[in-house]
């Protein structure tokens, strides 16, 4: 039996997970999660799992939970995170959370000597050095549930990264991959987040159309695998069914296929080193690849100018871009302006090299702020 945690249980991956464990409850113990703002699924998945710790959203919640739960320890908020994160339990902790709201809880976890199953790109954008000094430190394992990190991790497994030429991620293309920029002026929300190939949440759907998350693919793939950034290509792939390929020394390609389904990679993660059975199998049929445009996708170009900097400046771009995002999905701005915001306070910082985990978050802080308050009046 492997303990598991899930922090955001009620979101996307977090549903995932818990709909992989319910199906393999002879293997997996769960321990704790931490809820959302939607109680009819958080009710569903209490009722669902017996669990010892939950963290909530917000503590006016706590009273009537206790009432319907009460063999269950309830805490809330960012503190109520960190609670759970260092729960004096050993297992697996599986990082679903969105946003920089991520970062803390998967430190909190290694120090307790947790193994990290991590859905949260932003962990390892913002801090990438500082958390893989802290799992060398603590001697826990790093696991990406990332459909295309869990692909390049399978190509990747067991070679030399000596012999390793290039890795390549591969990209749907998003929302709006058949518009040019200026198709993209007047774009809607509801268009935004019609993605044609994935189900996820409204953050990362947005990030999908402007490209910019896989522009923080780039980064988080260079502090998984130790590579640097001139060996780390994206390409555009619309089918989505090439998720990770790696390119040898000797010519070889290694890549990883496998149907749109991102149960796929937690049960990698989940069942690492062991292979668990999925009923779904992939249907070859043809498969097309085109150059990545950087032209077209500006926020994807800055990503790697971003990573190569290192720094600070991955906070201050994915800062800059979290809240951009929010006011994209509050109608407070056009589509476009999300990518003006990050280009903006990027190349206005005066960048800090080897910054503490304390500047880091701070600098997210602030930024996020600081961005939220100019509009917050439109």
């Amino acid at each position: 039996m492997k303990n598991i945690y899930i922090l955001g249980a009620a979101g996307s991956i977090g549903l995932q997970a818990l709909d992989v464990i319910e199906k393999a409850q002879d293997n997996f113990n769960l321990i704790g999660i931490s809820l959302g703002s939607h109680e009819e699924i958080n009710y569903q998945i209490l009722d669902r799992f017996s669990v010892e710790i939950v963290c909530l959203r917000n503590e006016h919640l706590l009273e009537s939970y206790i009432l319907k739960y009460p063999t269950v320890k309830f805490v809330y908020g960012d503190q109520g995170l960190i609670e759970l994160s260092v729960y004096p339990v050993k297992g697996l902790l599986v990082n679903a959370l969105s946003g920089s709201a991520g970062l803390r809880p998967t430190i909190e976890a290694i120090q307790s000597g947790k193994d990290i199953a991590l859905a949260n790109k932003e962990t390892l954008v913002m801090a990438g050095d500082y958390i893989n000094s802290l799992i060398e430190t603590y001697r826990v394992k790093l696991y990406p549930i990332d459909s295309e990190h869990s692909a390049l991790w399978q190509t990747i497994d067991g070679e030399d990264i000596s012999n390793i030429e290039k890795i390549v991620i591969t990209a749907s293309g998003g929302t709006f991959r058949d518009l040019n920029r200026e198709d993209l002026l007047d774009v809607t929300l509801e268009e935004a987040l019609k993605h044609p190939n994935w189900s996820m949440g409204a953050k990362i759907t947005i990030d999908s159309a402007t490209m910019m998350n896989k522009g923080l693919e780039v980064i988080e793939a260079h502090h998984l695998f130790h590579l640097p950034y001139e060996k780390i290509e994206t390409i555009l792939h619309r089918e989505s069914v090439v998720h990770g390929l790696t390119y040898f020394t000797d010519g070889t390609i290694k890549a990883s296929l496998s149907v749109s389904d991102m149960r796929i990679p937690i049960l990698y993660a989940l069942y690492y080193p062991k292979r668990a059975f999925f009923d779904q199998r992939l249907k070859l049929t043809d498969l097309s690849f085109q150059p990545m445009d950087f032209e077209r996708f500006p926020l994807l170009k800055l990503a790697y100018h971003v990573g190569n900097q290192g720094g600070l400046l991955p906070t201050v771009m994915n800062a800059a871009n979290e809240a951009a995002v929010k006011l994209f999905i509050q109608n407070k701005i056009k589509f476009l302006e999300i990518e003006n915001i990050v280009m903006q306070y990027v190349e206005s910082f005066k960048n800090v090299l080897n910054p503490t985990i304390d500047e880091i978050i701070d600098t997210d802080k602030q930024i996020q702020n600081e961005i939220l308050l100019a509009y917050e009046k439109r």
